[in-house]
C-alpha cells in the first residue's frame, strides 16, 4: 500500500522540481544510487519497469527506502497496463507513470489514491488526463516536442501542470529552458544516473550532481519570480 497520497507526491514533486529516474536489476546498486539521490536532496525515485523480474527488484528497493530513507518517495515508471499497476501499488509503489494515455492505468490507480501521471503528446491528451484526474501529465519525449510546445499547452491552459522526461539534462541552461516555459518538474534518467555513474559506482559524483542540479532548479525558479 502506498505510504503517501497522491496530493502528498504531486506536492513533492512541485517542490523539488526533479525526479530521478532509473533502473537496475542489482538490488544492492539500487539501493546505493537511492541513497546517493536521497543524500543530494531527491525526495522523490522513478523505477522504470523495463526489464525481467523488475517488480523484485522495486519491492526491495522499497522497502529498504521505507526503513532507512525518512521521506524518500518510491514509484515506478513505464507502466503499461492496469495489471501491471496493480502489481506496484501492492508493492508499495507510491506513483505510477505511464508512457502512454491508458484509462485503465487511470481508473485503478484513482481508486487507491494514487498518483498517475500519463505520457501525453496534444492538447486533446492532456485535457482527457486531466478529465480523468491527472494531477501532473508527462511530457514524452520531451525532446521530441521542447519547452516552446510547453509555452503552447500553457497559454489557453495554465493550470496544467508538466513534466517533461527524456531530453531533460541536468545542464543549468537546459534547465531553465523548461522551468522559464512553465514546467511543475523535470524527470532526468541517464543524464543524471549515467552508465558512467554506475560502472564506476561514482556514488558521491552523483549526490553532488543532484544537489547542484537541485539548487539550480531553485535558482532558476526564485529568479522567474521576480
Amino acid at each position: 500500500m502506498a505510504r503517501y497520497s497522491r496530493i502528498e507526491v504531486a506536492n513533492a514533486m512541485a517542490s523539488t522540481g526533479l525526479v530521478p529516474l532509473f533502473f537496475h536489476n542489482d538490488v544492492e546498486l539500487g539501493k546505493k544510487i537511492i541513497k546517493a539521490c536521497y543524500d543530494g536532496g531527491a525526495r522523490l525515485m522513478e523505477f522504470t519497469s523495463r526489464g525481467d523480474f523488475a517488480f523484485e527488484v522495486f519491492g526491495a528497493l522499497n522497502k529498504y527506502a521505507l526503513s532507512d530513507l525518512p521521506g524518500m518517495i518510491l514509484g515506478v515508471g513505464s507502466v503499461t497496463d492496469a495489471a501491471a499497476a496493480s502489481l506496484y501499488m501492492q508493492l508499495g509503489a507510491n506513483f505510477i507513470i505511464t508512457p502512454v494515455l491508458r484509462e485503465d492505468i487511470a481508473l485503478i490507480c484513482n481508486r487507491r489514491k494514487v498518483l498517475w501521471s500519463p505520457g501525453c503528446a496534444s492538447l486533446t491528451e492532456i485535457a482527457r488526463a486531466e478529465e480523468l484526474g491527472c494531477e501532473i501529465v508527462k511530457l514524452f519525449p520531451g525532446d521530441v516536442y521542447g519547452p516552446q510546445f510547453v509555452r503552447g499547452i500553457k497559454g489557453p491552459c495554465p493550470w496544467t501542470s508538466i513534466m517533461p522526461t527524456g531530453g531533460v539534462t541536468t545542464d543549468k541552461a537546459n534547465l531553465k529552458s523548461w522551468f522559464d516555459s512553465g514546467v511543475t518538474c523535470v524527470g532526468i534518467g541517464s543524464q543524471l544516473i549515467s552508465q558512467v555513474v554506475i560502472e564506476n559506482q561514482d556514488f558521491l559524483g552523483l549526490e553532488n550532481t543532484v544537489r547542484i542540479t537541485l539548487e539550480n532548479i531553485k535558482q532558476i525558479r526564485d529568479e522567474n519570480k521576480k
